[in-house]
């Protein structure tokens, strides 16, 4: 099953090379699948983020699960610089959201108001060092995305190139974004 993704992964960034405007990045490194509800994606993504040394930047659309968000703030707490993008309506709107608590915890957070929907799923560990890691797919940082819903995850390491790409990205966004101010309302 694993070799399967793997050459599904390879023809999938193929195909993306031979999209116009896409960006052509080597297939190196290893890849970690998952798929919910049947795999513990939620626990890779802890175990993962306690690899982080020392930085961690997440782009969610939603993050209300608990047992991530006390996973970013141990790497906080250990003096990993942890920083979040988060969509600006999911957080106002969700009850539930982890973001405020993560903001009142240090972590560093900022809205995505550009967009309709900021619907980027990353996480990204030490992704200016050589080993880096990214985390992404349809899953969101939620309890019913581990539990309730059919959804993806890739963990792909060995990859500069690709990890570079994702903290370009990722610092594009940044640069839109505003500060989360707690209790504050953003308007389109």
């Amino acid at each position: 099953m694993r070799r399967f993704c793997q050459r599904w992964i390879a023809g999938l960034l193929l195909s993306w090379t031979l999209t116009a405007g896409a960006t052509s990045l080597p297939a190196t490194g290893t890849v970690e699948v998952y798929f919910t509800p049947w795999d513990d994606a939620e626990g890779a993504i802890i175990r993962t983020l306690g690899e982080a040394r020392l930085t961690i930047h997440v782009q969610a659309y939603l993050l209300t699960s608990r047992s991530i968000a006390t996973a970013l703030r141990d790497a906080k707490d250990r003096g990993v610089a942890v920083s979040l993008l988060a969509d600006r309506e999911m957080v106002e709107k969700s009850e539930t959201s982890q973001v405020p608590k993560l903001a009142a915890a240090g972590v560093a957070v900022w809205l995505e108001t550009r967009y309709a929907i900021a619907h980027n799923k990353v996480m990204l560990i030490d992704a200016a060092e050589p080993g880096g890691i990214v985390i992404t797919g349809s899953y969101n940082f939620t309890w019913s995305a581990q539990a309730r819903n059919s959804e993806n995850l890739l963990i792909l390491r060995q990859n500069p190139s690709l990890t570079k790409h994702y903290l370009a990205n990722w610092q594009r966004h940044r640069d839109d974004a505003v500060a989360f101010v707690s209790g504050a309302h953003y308007g389109r």
